[in-house]
């Protein structure tokens, strides 16, 4: 049985980069992890992600006061400050302080804040003898992990996800981590293991991928934060594109959106090597998770559009099980959403 997970590729679509393009930089980054790294190979995917991921820090903004203030201040910087927000976060948010040491470079988990189904992990990046991270000039923005990149739920299922990197002007020696996921399993509660490996800076000159700091890093830590979520939805049907699509549950909280629903038609795949995608099964994942439109209101009549979420297809007995969503950009109080939208069925947010 196929379950594919979709937010990793759309995330380096969002770059604009040309299919040569990504293709390139997937093959560069992979073989400056190998030259530096012999010892062990790593997926493409995850080391693709994360370089996509570091770029993305562009919409993100400027860094948090990484490990050194509440779980409001570390927050704050990555999804809004305001008095509303500072409230959600100190009430669902929580500080994690979870770390390991390799070669005199420290990586410790600080906050988590997420639901039932997602999670947001902040990660403090420095080294112990207190000299800065980075090479001079060079922006965090361009940083990324040559393997194990990343955080890893002990649940079953699937699971997607975002990361980019930040600097504080606060703490100019250090370098902030920030990774979002979504699963399509309950994480509230479980443990969660985080593992990386070798932090390499991207060269738009050269087109290499150069090391700044080797080493693996390895720990694990809660899942303990607050779920806030309400839950919405229950059988109701649209069509789209000769199918019928069924909601099962849809999940809606400050942090993140995620929704579950049921195609009448079991997706067909084709047998495109791993790392490929056919353009067969391109249109697929258009049909069954992309054209699947979200739209999120809030009270004051703004709009947000979730449709672009990544998540997973899964063809099961006839039928194709879907989860969408993701952690959103910023926090929103449930007292300020009004409605959503998922494939043009709406549904009221009930306040607390």
């Amino acid at each position: 049985m196929d379950s594919r997970q979709f937010e990793y590729r759309q995330d380096l679509d969002a770059l604009h980069f040309t299919e040569e393009q990504k293709s390139l930089l997937a093959e560069r980054v992979s073989a400056a992890v190998k030259q530096a790294v012999p010892r062990r190979r790593h997926p493409v995917r995850r080391i693709v992600v994360l370089a996509a991921a570091a770029a993305m820090a562009l919409m993100v903004g400027a860094g948090a006061a990484g490990g050194l203030g509440t779980v409001s201040e570390i927050f704050a910087p990555i999804f809004g400050g305001s008095v509303a927000q500072t409230e959600v976060i100190n009430k669902i948010g929580r500080p994690v302080g979870a770390s390991d040491t390799d070669n005199g470079v420290t990586i410790t988990a600080d906050a988590i804040i997420g639901d039932k189904y997602n999670a947001c992990v902040v990660f403090t990046i420095r080294r112990d003898d207190g000299t800065t991270l980075l090479p001079e000039g060079v922006d965090a923005r361009n940083l990324l992990m040559g393997g194990f990149g990343g955080v890893t739920v002990n649940t079953p299922g699937g699971s997607h996800g975002s990361a980019w990197f930040l600097t504080d002007p606060a703490d100019p020696a250090a370098v902030q981590l920030v990774e979002a996921l979504s699963s399509d399993r309950p994480m509230t509660g479980s443990t969660a293991a985080a593992e990386f490996e070798d932090l390499f800076r991207w060269d738009d000159v050269s087109g290499e991928a150069v090391p700044v700091a080797e080493g693996h890093w390895k720990f694990r830590f809660r899942m303990d934060y607050e779920d806030s979520s309400v839950t919405l939805g229950g059988g109701e049907t649209f069509e789209q594109g000769s199918m019928t699509f069924t909601i099962d549950e849809i999940t809606v909280s400050p942090v993140a959106v995620q929704v579950s629903y049921i195609v009448d038609s079991e997706v067909q795949w084709s047998n495109a090597p791993s790392g490929r995608e056919d353009p067969a099964d391109a249109r697929q994942v258009e049909r069954y998770l992309e054209n699947v439109e979200i739209l999120l209101t809030k009270t004051d009549g703004t709009v947000i559009d979730l449709s672009s979420s990544g998540g997973s297809i899964k063809p099961e007995n006839g039928v194709t099980v879907c989860t969408k969503g993701s952690v959103m950009e910023e926090i929103i109080p449930l007292e300020e959403l009004d409605s959503i939208s998922v494939g043009g069925v709406v549904y009221d947010i009930p306040q607390t």
